[in-house]
């Protein structure tokens, strides 16, 4: 099936997924297909053949300009124009990815048809692809110029994309029908669970709260607050702290994914990696909400370099240099050392596998039980023995101005988690400290006294809180 990001899936490869404590999450990507589908490929041969309103076509402007000044995140014009209907096509994206017609009750229902598809192939669920992009607006007003103050999330400032207010192309209140419909076909499969890219909006949280109310539409959706360049404890606190606002939303937290630069060089921590990668994961891993590792997180990995000639990602090129484009974090993963293409292929890799990531191989870093690999694998293995790391509420406490401090509790239980997320050594005061008992065998070596915690750079301290009868929780 054309749309969907992945090849075809055979029920004996989920079931042995399953066999291996593993679920398996198919990269839904209904939004758009190619220009050569067969579907498209019909569409544009005429006005009035069976698919002619399978797409987004509107006609010219008198003047023959483009129908809205609606912009294509990857530059220029979200309209391109077919010679052999007379007609713009809308894409969000590139030319040659024409965005389906949502507005199409036909359109709906074969995408519910496809992801019925992968259900009873024995999929877990899905990441909905650019969920927020697949209705526009029927009436097809112009977006209004950005208001100061405001902004779209993740779209860099060398896109014009980040000058309009994306009111009318994306984000449309059309899509919170057909994501309930999507929720209800889930809900015929249990234990499957959809996770939403929600994406180039100016109010993120407003969005993500509308996207998952609860036992309505989306299980979860992440946000791309944590994806800038933006780190500091206090940015943690407030981003997380915004998403408890949304009574009901399940959250999703990434530092890092295949459209964003790896965390460790974004967040400018190159030369720390050894310290500051295994540190980045325990806090993601102990936010309330569902945490997703990219590849190379856990080695720790710093951006790639790509040069020019190199560029895979029509993104990079278009934008070049200033916005180097995704493929310093789509290179692929070093598995050995030793091996040609790091161990990743046979053959030839389609991005170069720069010599700092083959020193950071699994091979390598296997051996080592202080590497970033061993220390991520003992923190994740010690998480699955504290459900209330699941189930957990979460709230935040005052600490140092690199310190991110903030307790799980769940009944009874209570474990409070402090970060320090600079290099250098730091003493902090948390009065909850005091009745704090400490948990081993996370990795980490923070030590307190009384009330007084001390963390080495990068270090972190687990704690379970002594009840008002003296018990200790946990």
């Amino acid at each position: 099936v054309a749309v969907i990001a992945v090849p075809v899936l055979p029920r004996t490869s989920s079931d042995a997924a399953h066999q291996r404590g593993l679920r398996v999450m198919v990269d839904l990507v209904i939004s758009h297909t190619s220009a050569k589908h067969k579907w498209f490929v019909e569409s544009r041969s005429s006005r009035t053949n069976a698919k002619a309103d399978w797409y987004v076509w509107a006609e010219p402007k008198p003047d023959g300009t483009p129908p809205t000044n609606w912009l294509s995140i990857f530059g220029g014009s979200a309209w391109e124009w077919d010679s052999r209907r007379r007609q713009y096509y809308l894409h969000n994206f590139l030319t040659s990815q024409p965005d389906l017609n949502f507005h199409n009750p036909t359109v709906q229902d074969v995408m519910l048809s496809i992801a019925r598809f992968w259900l009873e192939r024995g999929v877990d669920g899905f990441r909905l692809d650019t969920v927020n992009m697949y209705f526009h607006d029927a009436e097809l007003r112009d977006n209004p110029p950005m208001a100061e103050g405001m902004a779209v999330n993740g779209i860099p400032e060398q896109n014009p994309y980040s000058m309009q207010e994306p009111r009318y192309n994306i984000t449309r209140p059309e899509n919170h029908a057909f994501l309930e419909r999507l929720r209800g076909l889930m809900d015929e499969f249990p234990a499957t669970a959809c996770v939403g890219e929600v994406g180039a909006v100016t109010d993120m949280y407003k969005t993500l709260a509308d996207y998952t109310v609860e036992g309505e539409r989306l299980h979860m959706a992440y946000s791309f607050d944590f994806l800038s360049h933006t780190y500091s404890a206090g940015h943690v606190r407030s981003v997380v702290e915004r998403m408890e606002a949304n009574p009901g939303s399940w959250p999703s937290w990434a530092f890092s994914n295949h459209d964003v630069e790896r965390v460790i060089s974004r967040w400018d921590q190159g030369e720390h990696s050894e310290k500051a990668g295994p540190l980045l994961v325990a806090l993601l891993a102990s936010l309330r909400g569902t945490p997703c590792l990219f590849q190379g997180e856990e080695l720790g990995l710093p951006e790639a370099v790509v040069p020019y000639e190199l560029l895979q990602d029509p993104y990079g090129i278009r934008f070049w240099p200033d916005y180097r484009g995704r493929d310093g974090c789509r290179t692929p993963m070093p598995w050995n050392d030793h091996t040609v293409e790091a161990g990743f292929t046979a053959g030839e890799s389609w991005l170069p596998i720069p010599e700092e990531h083959a020193k950071r191989a699994v091979s390598i870093q296997e051996n080592d039980p202080a590497s970033p690999l061993n220390r991520v694998r003992r923190f994740l293995n010690w998480r699955k023995d504290h459900p209330i790391f699941k189930d957990g509420s979460i709230r935040f406490l005052d600490a140092g101005e690199d310190v991110v401090a903030f307790m799980r509790e769940t009944g009874d239980d209570t474990i409070i988690c402090v970060f320090n997320l600079a290099p250098d050594d730091v003493s902090v005061d948390i009065p909850t400290l005091a009745s704090a008992h400490p948990i081993q065998g996370h990795g980490f070596d923070g030590t307190k006294v009384e009330s007084t915690l001390t963390l080495k750079g990068f270090d972190a301290f687990f704690g379970t809180i002594t009840s008002q009868t003296g018990q200790s929780n946990g």
